[in-house]
C-alpha cells in the first residue's frame, strides 16, 4: 500500500475541518428558519466559528439587522455585494473550492437569509417593517440586484457592473440564480405582505414619528389604497405622503425606460435643426473631401450636413383598461403611472379605465397617477363586459388605435361575452394587447382559456414584466 504523503494528509484534514465548520453554520441556519427556539449546542458551536473566522459575533444575533452590522463593520459591506453570485474566480487552478473562503461565505449567507425569512409571529412595528425591508435590500444585493427590484419595487434592470449571473460553479454552495432569482422574487413580497397585515397600520399612520419609518412599497401601497376610506386626520395625510413618495419613485424608473426609444420614425420631409447636437461630423468629411489641400494639410468645409431628428409620428389613441381586483393591484399601480408618462407624449392620447364589477373612467385624471389611485377601489370580482362597454365607444378611428388590456381574465362565467367583444375590436382594426399582468418581477397567471384564444386570435399575452409592455408600446404607437 503507497502512504499518502504527510502534505496531502494535511491538506485533507484543513479541508475536512472547513466543510465541518460550513455544516454547523448551515445546520444552525436550517435549525432557526424551522423553529425560533435556540439550540444551544449549535449556537456555541456557530460562534466559536465565528469568531475563529474574525467577523463579528453579531452575525449572530437575530435583532441585529445587516445595516447596523454594516455600519459597525464597514469592510463587511463589499463582502454583502454579490455575495450569492456565482464567481467561478474562487476556485484555484487545480479546480479545487476555497474551503475557507466559503466557510466564511455561509456565516454571511446565513445571517442575511434568517433576517429576512424567520419573521417570527404576532405584531410587527413600523421599526420591524423598516428593518426588514433593509435586510430584504440586502439580500437582493447579495443576489445581484439592486434592492426593491426582486420585490417588484421601484427599481429595474441589474446592478450597475454586476448583474445576475447565471453561471455555476466557482462559489459551489450557491443555486443557479437564473432559477433562483424568478422564484424568490414573489416570496419576499408575500413575506413583505403578511408583515404589513400584521402591523397596525392605522396606529402607525396617526404618529408622524412612526409612519415617517416607513418605507413605501407595493405591499404598503395595497395595504394604504384597501384602507384608505378608513382614514383620516393626520393618518389620511401620512398615507397620501407614502402613496405619493411611491408613485414618484417608480415614474421615475418607468419614465427613464419609455425615454429609451422614439416613437415614430424618422420624418425626411422636415428639414434637419442646425445645431450642434445634430451634426453629422461623418458626413460633412466626407462630403468636403475634394477640398483637401495636401499642401496645407488641411480640409475646407464649405457646406455642413445635419442629421434628420424629426420623428413623422400620426395622431394615436392609446385605451388602457384595467382590471382592478385584489390580485391586480401591482399592475394597477404600473399601469397608471405608465398611462400618465404616455399621456405626456405628444400625438398621444391616453384612456384610462378601471374595473372589477363595475367601470370606472379616470382620463380626466390621467395626467395624475396619484389622483387616479386614490379614486381605485381595489377588491371584488371581475365583469370584462362590463369595461368593454365603456371603452369601446373610444375607439373612433380604429387603425389609430392601440387598446391594452391588463387583467387575469378570471371572469365570473369564462366569460365568453368578454371575448366575443375582444375579437371584434380586434377585427376592426384596433391593435389589441393583452397583458397577465405589469409587475416589476414578471410573474403572472392567466386563465388558460383566454390564453389559448388569444393564441388562436394572434394577439398572444405578452409577458407580465413592466419593461416589455413599454417596448410594445412603443413600437405599437410609432
Amino acid at each position: 500500500m503507497t502512504q499518502t504523503p504527510e502534505t496531502n494528509s494535511g491538506t485533507n484534514t484543513g479541508t475536512n475541518a472547513e466543510a465541518n465548520r460550513r455544516q454547523v453554520l448551515y445546520w444552525r441556519l436550517l435549525s432557526r428558519l424551522f423553529d425560533s427556539d435556540e439550540q444551544a449546542t449549535l449556537e456555541a458551536a456557530s460562534l466559536a466559528v465565528v469568531e475563529d473566522i474574525d467577523l463579528p459575533p453579531a452575525l449572530l444575533d437575530p435583532q441585529a439587522s445587516v445595516d447596523s452590522i454594516v455600519q459597525r463593520h464597514p469592510e463587511l459591506a463589499a463582502e454583502f455585494e454579490g455575495l450569492m453570485v456565482p464567481d467561478p474566480d474562487q476556485e484555484t487552478d487545480d479546480g479545487v473550492r476555497d474551503h475557507a473562503v466559503e466557510v466564511r461565505r455561509a456565516a454571511l449567507v446565513s445571517k442575511v437569509l434568517l433576517n429576512v425569512f424567520a419573521t417570527g409571529t404576532g405584531t410587527v412595528t413600523a421599526g420591524q417593517l423598516s428593518r426588514w425591508q433593509s435586510d430584504a435590500g440586502w439580500l437582493e444585493r447579495a443576489l445581484g440586484c439592486r434592492p426593491g427590484e426582486l420585490r417588484g419595487g421601484r427599481s429595474a434592470g441589474n446592478s450597475p457592473g454586476r448583474g445576475p449571473d447565471t453561471t455555476t460553479g466557482g462559489r459551489g454552495t450557491t443555486p443557479d440564480l437564473s432559477t433562483l432569482i424568478p422564484a424568490i422574487g414573489p416570496e419576499l413580497g408575500t413575506i413583505e405582505a403578511d408583515l404589513v397585515k400584521r402591523m397596525h397600520l392605522r396606529e402607525v399612520l396617526a404618529d408622524p414619528k412612526l409612519a415617517a419609518k416607513l418605507t413605501p412599497s407595493m405591499s404598503l401601497i395595497e395595504q394604504l389604497l384597501r384602507d384608505k376610506n378608513n382614514l383620516s386626520g393626520v393618518a389620511l395625510t401620512n398615507a397620501k405622503a407614502l402613496i405619493r413618495r411611491f408613485v414618484d419613485e417608480v415614474a421615475e424608473v418607468l419614465r427613464t425606460q419609455v425615454e429609451k426609444a422614439t416613437v415614430g420614425a424618422v420624418d425626411r420631409s422636415v428639414p434637419p435643426k442646425r445645431v450642434f447636437r445634430n451634426l453629422d461630423l461623418d458626413r460633412t468629411i466626407w462630403k468636403n473631401l475634394t477640398n483637401w489641400s495636401p499642401e496645407e494639410e488641411r480640409l475646407y468645409v464649405d457646406r455642413l450636413y445635419y442629421r434628420h431628428t424629426a420623428r413623422r409620428t400620426t395622431p394615436q389613441r392609446l385605451i388602457v383598461v384595467v382590471d382592478q381586483s385584489g390580485s391586480m393591484v401591482d399592475s394597477m399601480v404600473n399601469c397608471t403611472i405608465l398611462a400618465s408618462i404616455f399621456a405626456g407624449l405628444p400625438k398621444v392620447d391616453v384612456h384610462l379605465i378601471a374595473y372589477d364589477t363595475r367601470a370606472i373612467d379616470l382620463t380626466p385624471w390621467v395626467n395624475d397617477p396619484f389622483e387616479v389611485l386614490l379614486r381605485t377601489n381595489l377588491g371584488g370580482g371581475n365583469d370584462g363586459p362590463v369595461a368593454m362597454a365603456m371603452a369601446r365607444p373610444k375607439i373612433t378611428e380604429p387603425k389609430n388605435t392601440v387598446m391594452v388590456w391588463i387583467s387575469d381574465f378570471y371572469e365570473f362565467d369564462r366569460s365568453q361575452p368578454l371575448f366575443e367583444g375582444i375579437e371584434e375590436v380586434h377585427r376592426s382594426g384596433v391593435k389589441f394587447i393583452p397583458v397577465g399582468s405589469v409587475t416589476s418581477s414578471g410573474r403572472q397567471e392567466v386563465n388558460p382559456w383566454f390564453r389559448e384564444r388569444f393564441k388562436t386570435l394572434g394577439t398572444p399575452v405578452i409577458s407580465g414584466h413592466v419593461r416589455r409592455l413599454v417596448q410594445e408600446l412603443k413600437t405599437s404607437l410609432a
